[in-house]
């Protein structure tokens, strides 16, 4: 299937845990779970690398998450960047022709403007533990979490499709924070680790957020609306999919 990742997402929740597997083919604009599986930015190489996978045997079953029971493939937003993501969904006429920019610039408008920085926003609870003061969490399926051109930014490297998720949560939403974690992130393979600023929690079933009053929620870089409570779940073996990222070099 042709699409970006919302697109992917929509077949994905169509066919886990039936007998169909996905061959997903890059026809967004940022692309992240097609790239994260290492296939080129070109449709016509990408179907290359898909029929590649197919002649090595690699459709596999692979684990996907969900959120209050919708499937997500690479990451589901709570707070901060799903605000973001709102904001670029109401110029989405403007999406497809400045992509990068118009992300940066709805990222600065909402800090700005549109998220309450003012205290902690939600809590979330853990098999072994809890978070009581999270301003912004992702939950990963995959890492890396997004790309900047071409820069990946690798929040969880022990988030992937043969483990577990992985949760990342803010605790401080300060600026000289945020601006670490992002030079963190652009440094592989190490990724963000965890520190008093930031929980890092990897190979969960299952967790559970419980917000002090509704926050936005983005999944697969599509905005889902406000929640109070959110479930996520970890499903093993729940998508068949073309592991391009296990083709022999």
């Amino acid at each position: 299937m042709l699409g970006g990742d919302g697109t992917v997402n929509e077949v994905a929740n169509g066919i886990v845990d039936t007998p169909c597997a996905m061959l997903p083919l890059p026809g967004g604009s940022t692309n992240v779970f097609c790239r994260t599986l290492g296939l080129p930015d070109d449709p016509q190489d990408a179907v290359r690398y898909s029929l590649a996978a197919i002649d090595q045997d690699l459709l596999k079953p692979v684990g996907i998450g969900s959120v209050n029971g919708r499937y997500f493939l690479f990451h589901t937003g709570v707070g901060f960047d799903a605000a973001v993501v709102e904001q670029v969904e109401r110029q989405g006429d403007l999406k497809r022709y400045l992509n990068h920019p118009l992300f940066v610039y709805a990222a600065v408008k909402t800090w700005l403007r549109h998220y309450d920085r003012s205290e902690p926003a939600f809590s979330i609870e853990f098999h072994d533990g809890r978070v009581d003061d999270g301003y912004f969490a992702i939950c990963l399926n995959t890492d890396p979490y997004t790309y900047l051109g071409n820069l990946p930014l690798n929040v969880a490297p022990g988030a992937t499709l043969d483990r577990g998720l992985a949760a990342v949560t803010l605790r401080s939403l300060r600026s000289s924070h945020l601006v670490k974690i992002v030079i963190d992130a652009l440094r592989p393979p190490a990724g963000v680790t965890a520190n008093k600023h930031l929980d890092l929690r990897t190979d969960l079933e299952q967790a559970t957020l419980r917000a002090r009053r509704p926050v936005p929620v983005q999944v697969d870089g599509d905005f889902i609306g406000t929640f109070s409570e959110l479930e996520f779940r970890h499903h093993p073996n729940a998508l068949r999919l073309a592991r391009t990222d296990l083709l022999n070099s």
